[in-house]
């Protein structure tokens, strides 16, 4: 069966059912239809004085084509907790409409260890994502509107650094030209999902904290060099006003009941790749144990969920899962070349431990990144159906001497929650283990000392490069006040450095940066690695193309 086939097998429980099993009175739910809602922020002030559940974050090595599973291990194991006796919730991002209809596809699970309604979340769920791009564009057309009535700001055209923003993948919109009523400048859109309002929406605490941190977006600077903020041109109310609702979190469920919250998308290797403080928030005073994803390997999305969501948020977690493969982990150690959508290679899927144990070097990489936050680790070692026994031990037993608190093997995608009662009962006993917790850097260091850090602890690099360009943003940021701010590394997923290529554990490379861009609400600073787009393209068959409308029966087709 298809994903979409066992998500549709699935009877949902009513939404309002869904809610009481985390306590919520009937007036904290707003229900969207039958089997989603959003929650009151009022739920918030209620239950403040409930003590917290524990801190989950799941993460994972360097994704291949393959898929490691991130997503299906994070329900999986919400699901396995709660099978065991836990109270668990499973806390994720909304999927982006670029990659459902490019080349990943949908982002909410798979097999078993799905939530659902798959349709709904994959994609409009309560429209959160359209009014991220309404409010964004907003400020677009306020900007040029401004400048086109006679600029009394005095905002230089050549200064803008505010682009416009889609939610569908479209490369032709990377760069383009305004006409003479915006002073005939080039712009450019970015996804929905690197939008700073995105990311605002999904860093702030409250309405109040939403509203001042879309005051506070930089759209770009003077004539004389002075910033220009949203706040000046009279536009962040309004911004607000399309936010206010899109700010409540989106409860759903997993096909096993499990609450799961779904809300904001930011993505993991352009933006900071967690999804929203309010539903982790919420979430913790429901639940034991709440499990949340970060985007990407631990280079990336758990870099970022550590040093700038848990800054914000004050939140500490008490355990990290690393999510691994034996097939991504031989890709890794050259054991094959695999494309999305094509026939696994003998050499990944069948036995090959010369590959695997060449691979290994890239989950070390990630489980020391864990640890150099002072949080225990435990691997889940993501199992398909033939993959070989004394590979999988060879592998738990490896992953443990690497530094991992302990490993585990998983089967949530073919056995749902029970597949993963051994990963749960190894995750309690991890975030029950002393902890440490710290942030990598300092936000007082100088902004390319906080870079290099990262770069040399977190990816292995030998030392950073900097382009003129980035030297200049970093100049421009100190001068303007602003260089107390954490980093958002944006660099490619595919591997520890800046370059998809290198794979497993490379050395002695060095992490060049293009530009240093100030997003001043959702207050850090993005440093962008050479080769990074902020618009992803379509691939040669998207998705798109399989996906359509059965006219007599209403219902989706092709979506996966």
């Amino acid at each position: 069966m298809s994903d979409l086939d066992i998500a549709k097998a699935y009877q949902p429980l009513p939404i309002q059912e869904i809610a009481k099993r985390l306590g919520l009175s009937p007036e904290e739910l707003h229900p969207y239809g039958r089997h989603k809602g959003k929650i009151s922020l009022s739920a918030l002030e209620r239950l403040k004085h409930k003590p917290r559940g524990r801190y989950i974050l799941v993460t994972a090595i360097n994704p291949t084509p393959l898929g490691e599973g991130k997503t299906t291990t994070s329900i999986g194991l919400a699901m396995g907790l709660n099978r065991i006796g836990p109270r668990a919730v499973v806390t994720l991002r909304q999927p982006s409409l670029g990659p459902v209809f490019g080349i990943k596809g949908g982002g909410t699970g798979g097999g078993r260890a799905q939530v659902v309604p798959m349709e709904d979340i994959n994609l409009h769920l309560t429209g959160d994502a359209h009014a991220v791009a309404a409010s964004h564009n907003l400020l677009s057309a306020c900007i040029d509107n401004h400048v086109f009535h006679g600029n009394s700001l005095g905002i230089s055209p050549v200064r803008l650094s505010w682009p416009r923003a889609v939610g569908i993948s479209d490369r032709a919109l990377r760069r383009i030209s305004l006409d003479e009523s915006s002073g005939r400048r080039t712009d450019q859109f970015v996804i929905n999902e690197a939008s700073e309002v995105m990311a605002i929406l999904a860093l702030a605490g409250g309405l109040a904290d939403l509203r001042r941190r879309l005051g506070d977006i930089v759209v770009g600077l003077t004539k004389e060099g002075t910033p220009v903020r949203a706040e000046a041109l009279a536009c962040a109310g309004s911004m607000a006003v399309l936010l206010k609702d899109a700010l409540l979190p989106n409860l759903v469920q997993t096909l096993e009941g499990t609450p799961a919250f779904v809300h904001t998308g930011p993505f993991g290797n352009i933006a900071h790749g967690n999804c929203s403080i309010i539903s982790d928030a919420i979430a913790l005073r429901c639940a034991e144990y709440v499990v949340t994803e970060a985007g990407f390997g631990s280079d990336l999305g758990a870099e970022k969920f550590f040093n700038i969501k848990c800054r914000l948020s004050g939140l500490a977690p008490a355990a990290a899962v690393v999510v691994a493969t034996l097939r991504a982990l031989k890709l890794h150690g050259g054991g094959g070349v695999v494309k999305a959508g094509t026939p696994v290679p003998i050499g990944l899927s069948g036995p090959n431990q010369d590959a695997l144990a060449r691979g290994f070097p890239n989950l070390e990489q990630h489980i020391a990144n864990v640890k150099a936050h002072g949080i225990p680790v435990v691997v889940a070692i993501n199992a398909f159906k033939d993959d070989p026994a004394s590979e999988l031990e060879w592998l738990r037993q490896q992953a443990c001497r690497a530094g991992a608190a302990e490993a585990a093997v998983s089967t949530h995608h073919a056995d749902g929650g029970t597949g993963s009662e051994d990963l749960a009962r190894a995750v309690i006993r991890a975030a029950g283990s002393p902890s440490s917790f710290s942030h990598l850097y300092d936000l007082a260091w100088p902004t390319k000392r906080k870079i290099e850090t990262i770069a040399m602890k977190m990816y292995g690099a030998s030392g950073v490069s900097f382009d003129p360009q980035a030297e200049q943003d970093m100049d421009l940021a100190r001068q303007l006040g602003y260089e107390a701010l954490p980093i958002c590394m944006a660099k490619t997923p595919l591997s520890l450095s800046h370059d998809p290529a290198l794979k497993g554990r490379p050395k002695g490379f060095t992490l060049p940066i293009k530009e240093v861009r100030l997003l001043a609400g959702a207050g850090f600073l993005t440093a962008v690695c050479s080769g990074i787009q902020l618009m992803p393209g379509l691939p040669k068959k998207p998705a798109g193309e399989r996906i359509d409308l059965d006219v007599k029966t209403g219902q989706i087709v092709g979506l996966s």
